[in-house]
């Protein structure tokens, strides 16, 4: 959805005159508490009947300046003293002082969101706001969950959540002071993070969520901003959660965390001496099939081979490819890299996968592997590898990296199937878990 901001900034001239012209008097003053003509699409609230709106996005995404604008839409009415829809209103936050200084009297805080003559009052001694229509909003920190012990309220604003020190207990405590009125509601304003109260919110069916990365924002940051933190952590499992505002998930029991992978971040690649790509081929080829996962790996071959390191260089995966445009995509990675050897699973597709490979390219250096025990199994050896310190990442790995924190000695406990992370563990396993028997004559092999 385009908003008005962005129609005046494409508009002509003219247009524009026309438009704010054919405005009255009233109707101009207006305009700049406005906020539905302003926002963007994830700052307004999804229609339907919901409970819990959680806005998840990228630092500067405009979460906070939604919340405010959330609660204005609530608590006001026609005019300064007209009734809105709710009169009780929590504000929620990790600190009192954050709420404060942020959710009130921040840049996009309630006050600086409200017109004249609707700004509430700030009594400090109380902490808590009251408009001109009686509307009261009470602060609280989630270092106190019991403060919410007693109060009763038809609305709530819940900041940055994902980083609250007792997330769940207060959480809890606010479901249980939200009982006023005929359908009170919560939104929440959050920069994902890989917390179980989040997760739990998100997977309840009377919550709705709207998500936007930082740079949907852009037109009201600095330019500046946006270069230093793209240039710093583009590409990164931390980049994906802070910036493009997308829920990073490690599970209990992963054979990976994200701490792990952030530790071992190359920001260039050094010189390898073996590349290998490594190819998980899908079982069938159409838009509803799995991932073909292709990953490409190098490997730093200095001294005896318990010394052996490896970096990742590129998840060159495809979604949805037929046996000969995932075929092209490997061969392609092979060159832009030029790797020294194709090693591909053939489970699947038998002498078919070699077949197609070759029908791309018929002497390419090829190695078929066979899997004979399960995924989780033949990761384990890899995943070692990691906790040695022996493998490092390049960035914008972070589909590799989603389903590589979702994998346990149990399984995979992600959607589908670990295809990218398969990928990697032949490549690892070509290269570094049996590197003497790897680069003999290509034959298949089972683990």
């Amino acid at each position: 959805m385009r908003s008005g901001a962005d129609w005046l900034a494409c508009a002509t001239q003219t247009a524009v005159d026309e438009f704010l012209g054919g405005l009255s008097e009233n109707a101009l003053a207006a305009l700049p508490w406005m906020f539905e003509f302003w926002a963007l699409a994830h700052q307004l609230p999804p229609e339907g009947a919901w409970k819990t709106w959680v806005i998840m996005g990228g630092r500067g995404a405009g979460k906070t300046r939604a919340g405010s604008e959330w609660v204005r839409a609530e608590v006001e009415g026609a005019g300064p003293v007209d009734a809105g829809r709710s009169r009780r209103v929590a504000l929620v936050g990790e600190t009192i002082e954050q709420v404060r200084e942020v959710m009130i009297f921040g840049d996009s805080g309630i006050l600086a969101c409200s017109p004249p003559d609707r700004r509430p009052a700030w009594e400090a001694t109380r902490k808590r706001l009251i408009w001109p229509n009686g509307a009261i909003a009470q602060v609280f920190s989630a270092h106190d969950p019991a403060s919410l012990r007693g109060p009763q309220f038809d609305a709530a604003w819940v900041d940055e959540l994902a980083k609250w020190p007792k997330a769940e207990e207060t959480w809890d405590m606010l479901q249980f002071a939200l009982r006023l009125g005929e359908n009170p509601r919560q939104v929440v304003t959050t920069t994902p993070q890989n917390v179980g109260v989040l997760k739990t919110i998100l997977k309840n069916p009377s919550t709705v969520m709207t998500h936007a990365p930082t740079d949907a924002n852009r037109a009201y940051l600095a330019a500046s901003f946006l270069e230093e933190v793209k240039a710093r952590y583009a590409g990164t499992r931390q980049g994906m959660q802070e910036l493009e505002g997308l829920l990073v998930e490690d599970v209990q029991g992963a054979l990976w965390t994200t701490a792990q992978l952030e530790a071992g971040r190359l920001e260039a690649a050094p010189v390898c001496r073996r590349i290998v790509v490594a190819v998980d081929p899908p079982v069938t080829g159409h838009g509803k099939s799995d991932e073909c996962g292709i990953v490409v790996v190098g490997a730093i071959t200095d001294g005896p081979p318990q010394n052996w390191r490896a970096v990742v260089l590129e998840d060159a995966s495809v979604t949805g490819a037929s046996p000969q445009q995932w075929a092209k995509a490997a061969i392609a990675a092979m060159e832009r890299h030029k790797a020294d050897r194709l090693v591909a699973e053939v489970n699947q597709g038998g002498d078919l996968v070699e077949g197609v490979i070759r029908q791309i390219d018929p002497l390419v250096p090829f190695r078929a592997v066979r899997a004979t025990r399960a995924k989780a199994v033949r990761a384990e050896p890899v995943a070692a590898l990691y906790e040695q310190g022996r493998v490092a990442h390049l960035r914008h790995l972070g589909a590799l990296e989603q389903q590589m924190c979702q994998m346990t000695a149990q399984g995979y406990l992600g959607k589908g199937s670990p295809d990218r992370v398969d990928a990697l563990v032949w490549a690892l396993t070509d290269l570094i878990v049996e590197p003497s028997e790897s680069w003999r004559a290509p034959q298949v092999r089972t683990l």
